[in-house]
């Protein structure tokens, strides 16, 4: 009876755990819709956005970024890592650790540091790699001027010459099932390359097209961090909805193994009393 009510504590462990997945698949697939409706309403302005200032840049001779384009010899390295500040979503987190670490490999011989967005890359990396700030809160009130704060802390860091190169790595956003890992140069600037011929039209510009470009520039950066971690935010629920789905499924055959596993210790059991009784009943007789 011992094995019994073994089986029956494992049965009702498992049954807990299953409604908490449950639960946990509803709750993100709830915040994955809102998610999913903020990145896909924003990609057709980043993109516009970022049409525009090539359209402007192509037109013009000689190098029109300033500060933003210069590019330097590579001796210090800023990779900005973009994960959760939660876990329980699969590999969502382990995907963007491992790209960081690649970076940081691909980068050897020079100075490689993290700039962390999401506490579970940052508590990861520590460990590793030298993580020179932690920006985990901006995921409490995801916002584009509490983005801007983080983007402007960036840039000022590249001009300022403190790094040479800086890149973002983080998960972009295809369905609810599909995370891909993302690494791009944040700054400086990648020459811009368009296989449409420059045209400037009938269009009168004021101000100057110059003073344009060095107007969108920054603009152009901080919506770039902006979608970055917008697509990863979306990215979490998406993985964390698909793995507690995985996880209730895989508890629910789990439990339903054990009824089984439960019934035949059960039916074992209450055989092996009657046959008891029964040769009780024989010596009985004899």
């Amino acid at each position: 009876m011992a094995n019994l009510k073994e089986i029956r504590n494992r049965i009702t462990s498992v049954s807990s755990t299953m409604q908490i997945t449950a639960a946990m698949k509803m709750v993100s697939a709830a915040k994955l819709k809102k998610a999913q409706d903020a990145i896909t309403a924003m990609r057709p302005y980043a993109e516009k956005l970022t049409e525009l200032l090539q359209n402007l840049s192509a037109t013009l001779d000689g190098d029109v970024g300033g500060e933003f384009t210069t590019q330097r010899e590579v001796k210090k390295v800023l990779v900005v890592a973009i994960t959760s500040n939660r876990g329980l979503c699969g590999a969502f987190n382990s995907n963007v650790i491992k790209e960081v670490k690649n970076r940081a490999d691909y980068y050897v011989g020079k100075q490689v540091d993290v700039f962390a967005i999401g506490k579970k890359g940052n508590d990861i990396l520590t460990k590793t790699l030298s993580v020179v700030d932690n920006q985990s809160h901006v995921f409490d009130h995801l916002t584009f001027d509490n983005v801007t704060v983080i983007a402007e802390t960036l840039t000022q860091k590249f001009v300022s010459g403190e790094y040479d190169k800086i890149e973002l790595v983080y998960n972009q956003f295809k369905n609810a099932a599909t995370q891909i890992v993302q690494t791009e140069q944040f700054l400086p600037l990648a020459p811009i390359k368009s296989d449409k011929p420059a045209s400037t039209g009938d269009y009168i510009f004021e101000p100057s097209k110059e003073e344009i470009v060095l107007t969108l520039i920054p603009k152009s950066l901080k919506t770039q961090l902006y979608k970055g971690i917008r697509d990863s935010f979306a990215s979490e629920h998406g993985a964390r909805m698909t793995a507690m789905h995985k996880a209730t499924d895989n508890a629910t055959e789990l439990r339903d193994q054990l009824k089984l596993t439960y019934n035949k210790a059960r039916q074992a059991a209450i055989t092996n009393e009657i046959l008891e009784i029964v040769g009780g009943a024989e010596a009985l007789k004899g």
